[in-house]
């Protein structure tokens, strides 16, 4: 089928080709109860080495650049206690993370947290972490402009391979909240 958005070949439904996505996102795909139907959750593939914002727009179309979301993780401190967190903001702007965040997750410190962290806790690759498949609890923070977007483009797991998904399907994540504000220019 042709994608909604980008220059891409085709998009397939992802629960069409979950062999192509990491366990969880897979899994998550599976299992998929949103009132957006999984079928409308669509995988495009595209070279790993393009992964990284600025080069994938150059490649799949330039006005992706409005209609992408980065997916990172955040570890937020208080006492001994320590929080993860994903933040989904649009891939124009960064993460409020020393305000919006750490005031939501009710943390005294708020971090991007280290790599392997990130990676090994949601079984998904660095540079291609999505919001679909993360652990159950783990708060979904969805800046409410991802949500407004018809298709947001969103990693898949891995860095080869996007998610081109509505964009109210962010809001019905598992642990979502969605926060004006989240994504600061």
């Amino acid at each position: 089928m042709q994608p909604p958005i980008g220059d891409f070949d085709q998009a397939i439904p992802a629960p069409d080709c979950l062999d192509a996505l990491t366990r969880p996102v897979a899994d998550a795909v599976r299992h998929w109860r949103g009132g957006v139907p999984a079928e409308q959750i669509l995988y495009v593939d595209t070279e790993p080495e393009w992964a990284d914002t600025a080069t994938f727009v150059e490649h799949y179309g330039r006005g992706l650049l409005e209609q992408s979301a980065n997916c990172v993780v955040v570890s937020g401190r208080r006492g001994g206690d320590t929080t993860l967190a994903a933040c989904l903001v649009l891939s124009t702007t960064r993460v409020d993370v020393n305000g919006v965040v750490r005031r939501h997750l009710g943390a005294r410190k708020a971090s991007f947290a280290p790599m392997d962290t990130a990676t090994g806790e949601t079984g998904m690759e660095y540079g291609g972490i999505t919001p679909v498949g993360l652990p159950a609890d783990w708060p979904v923070l969805v800046d409410s402009a991802v949500v407004d977007l018809p298709w947001v483009l969103v990693g898949s797991g891995r860095r080869r391979g996007k998610l081109l998904l509505p964009g109210k399907a962010c809001a019905e994540l598992p642990g979502a909240v969605v926060l004006d504000g989240l994504g600061v220019t």
